[in-house]
């Protein structure tokens, strides 16, 4: 018996909205998606970064993306994904060293051999965890430092995790870390040679098949229309208002920051929503530099120098060299919490603050390489996961009837990707569906 159709609200369109939209359109059912800023993606949107379309914050594929492979085929865009055999690096006390290959690590001078082969048995072990259940109540610094040593988490680690999670460093969950180091060392060609992927155009690419078909399926999408109330009477969902006006529907699927969520819908228990604001996230301010040379052959260089406060630079051009000749891009995220000092400096003085420490990097380096500047900033980048975070997760179907909700921290344990992004999205299309 064919189901009877419903009225769908899906509120964000990032590859998650977009995704839960179309398995709902694909059920049978109508959606209105909304979105309110001025263009559709999320933190996959592109913008025009001095005449290239680029996005705001950098993306790749690995290996195992497998959600992000079917929607590629499904919509016929399978051609348009491309693979690069990409390098890593590692900066260190003052020198670059080579990374991220069994060459490399023999001849990294920083540890001693029996911390090296530490470190190569904890990614062997890493790569071939299934089950991540007891790594979600064991804390991270700690599995780490049992696998390769104190030294070696001083050399490796340490760094990195204060300059990315500050205050939190040492209440994070194992399983967390875990997936990400597993994510990458199964992204391989081979022993040798790591291979890591992009969609041809960009997130632009997977966005735009998606917004056709979900027109095509008679969808509709709606920029600039941020939802204001999740409308509700009776512990039912009725509506959702944009600016002064209710738009009726049967549902609601929200994929905006949960932190937003007990704010623009009133209709939830006091419980649940205090449940969500126990949550914490920490935001991003991403430099972006467009430059005449490339900094160095790497696609991802990892820092740990006591004279450079960011975790690494990202060289993108160095993975997808669809760029004009003489234009390299390059990422350098700051992540912090807002109380940190760095969140209440202007963007400019971030983007000072990078270009000041690519001399470190390339002694060759010339404040005239750079032809293009900007910085984005985007308030709840990274869910902070500490250990049993599994458990603290709110349900995505809550108390209120007719109220579904996720975002990035419902990818737990796995790292941020668009390919986890469409997983959870049709987890979420799912949960509805069946209520």
């Amino acid at each position: 018996m064919t189901p009877t159709p419903r009225h769908f609200a899906v509120i964000g369109s990032g590859p998650m909205g977009l995704m839960a939209a179309l398995d709902l359109l694909r059920a049978g059912h109508a959606v209105d998606v909304f979105e309110r800023d001025d263009r559709i993606g999320g933190m996959s949107a592109s913008f025009d970064f001095d005449g290239l379309q680029i996005e705001r914050y950098y993306h790749f594929v690995c290996r195992t993306d497998d959600p992000l492979f079917a929607l590629l085929a499904d919509l016929k865009l399978s051609d348009r994904l491309k693979w690069t055999d990409t390098k890593m690096g590692y900066f260190i006390d003052g020198t670059l060293y080579k990374w991220g290959t069994p060459f490399a690590l023999l001849s990294f001078p920083k540890m001693g051999l029996v911390s090296k082969v530490r470190y190569a048995l904890h990614v062997l072990y890493t790569k071939g965890i299934t089950d991540w259940s007891a790594l979600d109540k064991r804390n991270a610094v700690q599995w780490i430092q049992g696998w390769i040593g104190k030294k070696a988490w001083d050399v490796l680690w340490e760094r990195t995790f204060r300059l990315k999670f500050f205050e939190y460093t040492d209440n994070l969950s194992a399983s967390w870390i875990g997936t990400r180091i597993k994510r990458i060392a199964l992204s391989r060609r081979n022993l040798f040679n790591e291979s890591l992927g992009y969609v041809e155009g960009g997130s632009a690419t997977v966005l735009e098949g998606m917004t056709a078909e979900i027109r095509r399926l008679g969808g509709q999408i709606h920029v600039s229309a941020g939802v204001r109330e999740v409308v509700s009477e009776g512990g039912r969902v009725t509506g959702v208002r944009i600016g002064d006006e209710l738009r009726p529907c049967d549902a609601v699927l929200s994929t905006a920051p949960i932190q937003y969520v007990p704010g623009f819908v009133p209709g939830l228990p006091a419980d649940f929503a205090d449940s969500i604001r126990k949550l914490q996230n920490i935001p991003v301010a991403c430099v972006i530099l467009k430059l005449r040379h490339a900094v160095s052959e790497n696609f991802w260089m990892n820092i740990s120098d006591a004279g450079i406060e960011i975790p690494g630079v990202i060289e993108y051009s160095n993975l997808n060299p669809g760029t004009r000749e003489g234009e390299h891009v390059l990422y350098a995220p700051f992540y912090m919490p807002k109380t940190h000092p760095k969140w209440s400096l202007p963007n400019d003085a971030l983007i000072d603050e990078v270009i000041g420490y690519l001399p470190k990097l390339n002694p060759a380096f010339r404040s005239d390489w750079v032809l293009a500047r900007h910085c984005h900033r985007y308030e709840f980048a990274q869910a902070i996961c500490p250990p049993g975070f599994q458990a603290m997760l709110p349900p995505m179907r809550t108390p209120l009837d007719g109220f579904f909700m996720a975002d990035t921290a419902y990818y737990y344990p796995e790292d941020r990707s668009i390919s986890e992004s469409l997983a959870v999205g049709s987890k979420l299309a799912a949960e509805a569906l069946a209520g």
